[in-house]
């Protein structure tokens, strides 16, 4: 276990991800989903030892809280691990098909929606999902409408959560240094949410940034949505559902043998280490300096088993020199 930055929260170095078992018929669906199944996957993950769930709103459009809340529901409260969710991104009932916005006008709302649908009295750590700019999610940041709330009033109502005890400590996921500077002169950032693997290192300076002010960092997709798994292939791809969002996402159909090159650099360490290649992709993010967990989805069991061994596996300098040579872009060593 390690403390989350400063707020008192001590985790496991991975802790389980809910985005994948969500289900479907939402914007960022990875298909069907059996309840059962991803019940059964979040109590066999506390059971091996993860102690922390993240989880948002927006997954299944409240879906993938009501999975959670269910699958800690008949724990005995010495069991129960930490429960991580997020909230700002909002869907217009009028229009259900349409990109959720990116809002914090309603937080107080969206917490006691979440407390509801999670079942628990108070949220351990609640995370301002995007940074707010009034308009529908853009993935590659997009604009900002005049009627955008700033960071300095959104975080000024996360301060006082905390303190009404709503939720425990409060947190920051995609936003950059900027922000998490006007954040803290209100209120201590306890923790941030960058999305963050070999592949995709842009988060490096916030993460830096957590590490001088004692501030937790969860990082979110160090598989990169399965792709540093070593079961994709162009052919599995092709193969995906229709309503699964990754067969037409840029990621997976744009410049894929390049980053299959990264996963072939991971399974020669995978077999030394007797672990998954999965294990030396979150291993590879945990690292990192600043870095104190990872959030790994699973759909099932077995996907657990396969990444758990990532929070003890120690990658050694040669481990991450031979990973460095294969990776684009720069800043790809640890420092």
């Amino acid at each position: 276990m390690i403390e989350l930055g400063g707020s008192g929260l001590r985790v496991s170095r991975t802790g389980f991800g809910s985005w994948g078992i969500a289900g479907a018929g939402w914007r960022w669906s990875w298909g069907a989903q059996d309840d059962a199944e991803s019940i059964e996957a979040v109590r066999h993950a506390i059971r091996r030892g993860v102690n922390w769930i993240d989880t948002a709103a927006v997954y299944g459009y409240g879906h993938a809280e009501e999975v959670v809340g269910k699958a800690i529901a008949d724990l005995p409260q010495d069991e129960r691990p930490l429960i991580f969710t997020k909230g700002g991104l909002v869907r217009d009932p009028a229009e259900p098909d349409a990109t959720p916005r990116r809002t914090m006008k309603h937080v107080r709302r969206e917490v006691e929606e979440s407390l509801r649908r999670l079942g628990v009295e108070s949220i351990d750590l609640y995370q301002v999902h995007w940074p707010d700019t009034g308009e529908p999610l853009d993935w590659n940041g997009g604009g900002r409408s005049p009627n955008a709330t700033p960071v300095q009033e959104y975080w000024q109502v996360m301060a006082e959560l905390k303190a009404e005890g709503k939720v425990r400590a409060i947190g920051l996921s995609n936003h950059g240094v900027a922000d998490l500077e006007i954040a803290e002169q209100i209120a201590h950032v306890d923790a941030i949410q960058p999305q963050f693997s070999a592949l995709n290192r842009n988060a490096a300076p916030e993460i830096a940034w957590a590490a001088a002010h004692d501030t937790g960092v969860i990082v979110y997709s160090p598989m990169e949505s399965g792709l540093l798994t070593g079961a994709f292939s162009a052919e599995r791809v092709a193969a995906l559902p229709e309503d699964d969002w990754r067969k037409h996402h840029p990621s997976f159909t744009t410049g894929l043998d390049e980053r299959l090159a990264v996963v072939e650099a991971f399974r020669p360490i995978a077999d030394r280490a007797g672990v998954s290649v999965a294990a030396v992709a979150v291993a590879w993010t945990l690292a990192w300096p600043g870095v104190t967990g990872a959030i790994v989805g699973a759909r099932n069991a077995a996907q657990v088993d396969g990444w758990l061994p990532a929070g003890t596996l120690r990658l050694t300098a040669d481990d991450l020199e031979e990973i460095a040579r294969v990776l684009p872009g720069e800043g790809s060593t640890q420092t």
